[in-house]
């Protein structure tokens, strides 16, 4: 290959560049576009306004909590823990895709949020019992009811 066929291929590679790059911004911000758009769906469902709400509740508590105790007291680790419960179940929703966002009703919410009570109460159980205890092995027993009817509603 001579210099000027060289020169020549070169100058097309790079002239062309910023058009594929273009084209590839395009389909991305598309991309992009189409799941934020599901994503406000999403976030616009009932079932993530009943956790939404339920998160800012115990927020609210623990801001309340923490003005007068530290992060070792019982109540305030007890409310992290819930908090914490709590945005698992809103990734559990955002993940959720916009085609099935009919799902997230206000009873998949309330659902949600009632295990996510029993997950809490579970944890301070355990604080005191161990797992053989009836008293655990009952709120074990709950949640996976709970998550059951959870899980059907979103399949």
């Amino acid at each position: 290959m001579n210099g000027k066929t060289f020169l020549l291929l070169l100058f097309i590679v790079l002239s062309a560049a910023p058009v594929c790059y273009s084209q590839t911004n395009v389909k991305n911000s598309a991309a992009q576009n189409v799941s934020s758009k599901a994503s406000a769906q999403v976030k616009a469902s009932p079932a993530y306004a009943e956790i939404l709400l339920r998160r800012t509740e115990r927020e609210s508590e623990l801001e309340q909590f923490l003005i007068d105790y530290t992060e070792e007291f019982p109540k305030v680790k007890e409310i992290r823990f819930e908090m914490d419960s709590i945005r698992e179940e809103m990734d559990r929703i955002l993940a959720v895709g916009a085609p099935e966002a009919g799902k997230l009703t206000l009873a998949l919410g309330k659902l949600m949020v009632r295990k996510i009570e029993i997950q809490t109460d579970l944890w301070n159980l355990r604080q005191q019992y161990n797992n053989d205890h009836p008293e655990v092995k009952r709120a074990r027993r709950k949640i996976e009811i709970f998550e059951k009817s959870i899980k059907e509603i979103l399949q």
